[in-house]
């Protein structure tokens, strides 16, 4: 779906290595805006209910990887993953699947998710609010493609994923070039 819709400006709370931090954990604090991450880059955003998830581990994030360079061929500058899970868990989530290339976004109070119209109940999975699947081409701060899985629900029964998968994302990118 075609759209011209800026991105909300949000601050991110995401956590840095720093090796110039002492002890076991050597990250630091470090606040990023959504014109850091969207400003002047042409980038795919996908969002998921959350790290640790299967599918969400399993297929989505995994096989955006393995297609970025791919994306990158499209004249995409960078893919990113947001979720409404804290930076640790964030951090650990990129660690535990090796990603080198896919940057994460942590949006641990939803904020983000809520302005971009997507955060919903998962009660009934335990989770609490979460974001709706999605992915979305945004061009210098401005969403111009949307790719939004069917059944946008609070507790929804079931979990599409499709329209947001990286192989549809691509296949769309390489329709329109």
């Amino acid at each position: 779906m075609t759209v011209q819709k800026k991105v909300p400006f949000v601050t991110f709370l995401t956590r840095v290595r720093d090796e110039s931090v002492q002890g076991p954990n050597p990250y630091r604090w470090e606040e990023k805006t959504s014109d850091d991450y969207f400003g002047g880059k042409r980038v795919i955003l996908f969002s998921l209910p959350g790290a640790f998830t299967p599918t969400c581990s399993t297929y989505q994030l995994p096989n955006f990887e393995e297609l970025y360079d791919e994306f990158e061929k499209q004249g995409i500058d960078a893919v990113y993953c947001v979720s409404v899970n804290d930076a640790f868990v964030m951090n650990a989530w990129g660690k535990s699947l090796a990603l080198q290339k896919v940057k994460l976004i942590p949006d641990g109070s939803g904020e983000f998710t809520r302005k971009m119209g997507m955060l919903v109940a998962k009660d009934n999975l335990g989770f609490g609010m979460r974001s709706w699947r999605y992915a979305a081409l945004i061009n210098n701060g401005v969403v111009e493609q949307w790719f939004e899985e069917e059944g946008f629900s609070d507790n929804c029964e079931t979990d599409p994923y499709g329209v947001s998968s990286p192989q549809n994302v691509l296949e769309t990118l390489k329709a329109a070039a």
